[in-house]
């Protein structure tokens, strides 16, 4: 590991590139985030096949109906310092009024299946990131036993609306249907944020990711390329997610940086010497007990391929891209999107430099991730 002085000065020449000087500076105006992931509902309007909140039973929590514990939970994590909430569930959109008091106070996310709408009124710049399996007919089976069409729904919904991006995805056998997903999205006014199917449910064939993502990896660098500013990504961060390689390491639990910092079942993990986020706390729908990680109680981490966790991994580990400028490049990229798709930047202006910076680079592509 190279020495601070070495690090300062290798920074100070990454940042004459004036795309990488103004991101930089975006972000460090922005601050820094110190973020909860929290279920304000344990209830749902859907039961999905492979997602980690059925399967691992966060949805039987005994979930508090009334707003005391809630409001205590809020006005007790702005005195510790939090200011970010990744809003779960459950379907944040049951309970629109506890979405209402986590914006007045926080910046945050919010994950919705799309099948009500948000309102606009008293939330104008809340992030949505909207969920979708796959085309029509994969995410009608995965998500709604083929009996309704969610995407279609969602769209209407959402039509040009700029605080939506959908929360895409794809499962390592349906590469194929990327480039019309996407298309229709953007000819919808939305953005896109693209997440890969872990298959909790170990149902395999075309949905196991033992198979790996190197076509879909290749689909959606090509959405890069053709649609930018309009993708919430990188290639980086679409080639450490499917891969699980960052700078010599390989994705597991022993790596993740975000895990809950007061829960005893990451003591061990904590005190590896590796990093982590220093203020991070899943918090479940109870409002008082908290669980391992955002996405798992007791699953098996080779099986995460959570864009967000990939993205705290990456953003995490600065020290370990300033050996040239290419690995600055990636490193910064990535952590200017994880700013732009959630607001943290001016929107329209931080579009605009994450496109600048997606139109010029082009990654190879790896070997593939297995278990």
């Amino acid at each position: 590991m190279i020495g601070y002085h070495a690090r300062m000065s290798r920074l100070s020449s990454y940042l004459e590139d004036p795309v990488l000087k103004d991101m930089y500076a975006m972000i460090r105006g922005a601050g820094p985030i110190r973020p909860i992931s929290l279920d304000i509902t344990a209830k749902c309007n859907l039961s999905w096949t492979g997602c980690y909140y059925y399967a691992e039973g966060m949805v039987q929590v005994d979930a508090r109906r009334d707003d005391e514990a809630f409001d205590a939970l809020l006005a007790a994590e702005a005195e510790r310092g939090t200011n970010f909430v990744t809003v779960v569930g459950g379907e944040p959109a049951l309970v629109p009024g506890r979405l209402k008091k986590i914006y007045d106070r926080f910046k945050m996310n919010v994950a919705t299946n799309g099948l009500i709408r948000i309102p606009t009124e008293g939330l104008e710049a809340m992030p949505l990131g909207i969920a979708l399996w796959g085309n029509r007919r994969t995410d009608a089976r995965l998500r709604a036993d083929e009996s309704r069409d969610l995407f279609s729904l969602a769209l209407e919904n959402y039509r040009d609306d700029p605080r939506a991006f959908f929360y895409y995805t794809v499962a390592p056998g349906h590469a194929h249907e990327i480039e019309a997903v996407v298309e229709e999205i953007v000819d919808n006014g939305n953005k896109v944020l693209f997440n890969y199917y872990s298959d909790v449910s170990d149902l395999g064939g075309e949905l196991g990711y033992r198979q790996g993502f190197d076509a879909v990896r290749r689909a959606v660098d090509r959405m890069i390329e053709r649609y930018p500013g309009m993708m919430y990504t990188t290639p980086y961060l679409n080639r450490v997610t499917t891969t699980g390689e960052l700078a010599g390491e390989h994705w597991g639990y022993e790596v993740c940086t975000n895990l809950t910092i007061d829960n005893p079942i990451n003591t061990e993990r904590l005190g590896n010497g590796k990093p982590y986020n220093p203020h991070f706390r899943a918090i479940n729908a109870d409002f008082a007990t908290t669980r391992r990680c955002c996405t798992g109680v007791a699953r098996d981490c080779a099986s995460c391929f959570d864009t967000w966790e990939h993205f705290s991994w990456i953003m995490i580990n600065m020290r370990r891209h300033l050996g040239s400028a290419d690995e600055f490049f990636d490193w910064l990229t990535t952590m200017f999107a994880f700013y732009v798709v959630n607001r943290l930047v001016d929107l329209e202006a931080g579009r605009e430099l994450l496109a600048a910076a997606q139109a010029r680079h082009a990654m190879p592509l790896p070997k593939a991730r297995t278990a």
